[in-house]
């Protein structure tokens, strides 16, 4: 079994056989970590065994999220693979928070709160409304692109 799909089997069995809570928060961590999958960033065993003791319920999502900010601060010597998986590790976890609470209404205002919550620290540019084309290719796509609004405007024109 590949290392990239492994996470998946591991998370998988805790909504096979785990309780309605782990089912959920399974089911957020799984969310989360596919999305970095998508934009072609790998999460770190660290976070999937930080992600498993939050399932299990032995650990808040706040630790979890100090525990990985704790993990990253501590390494000086960091190497540029795991440079890549900072962001997908942090950003992970503020995905995992964000799904697990109960309120969410998507709003103009709500997807800039969310960006900043998401790549506060990551980004200098997080919670602001960039002014440029920011579309890509998507593997997910074979190749297509979905088209990115470049504006609050934009959003509220064509929803």
């Amino acid at each position: 079994m590949s290392a990239e799909k492994n996470w998946q089997f591991e998370l998988e069995e805790y909504i096979k056989q785990g309780e309605p809570d782990q089912i959920e928060k399974s089911e957020a961590w799984q969310t989360a970590i596919g999305l970095q999958a998508v934009d072609g960033l790998k999460t770190s065993a660290y976070l999937l065994d930080t992600a498993k003791e939050h399932i299990e319920g032995k650990i808040s999502i706040d630790e979890a999220q100090k525990r990985i900010q704790s993990y990253y601060e501590q390494r000086t010597d960091c190497t540029e693979i795991e440079n890549d998986t900072k962001e997908a590790d942090i950003v992970s976890t503020r995905i995992a928070k964000l799904l697990g609470e109960k309120a969410f209404r998507f709003s103009p205002a709500e997807w800039l709160m969310i960006h900043r919550r998401l790549f506060d620290g990551v980004f200098p540019h997080a919670g602001q409304v960039r002014q440029y084309n920011i579309t890509k290719k998507e593997w997910v796509l074979k190749g297509d692109t979905v088209t990115a609004l470049c504006s609050v405007e934009q959003y509220q024109r064509h929803p």
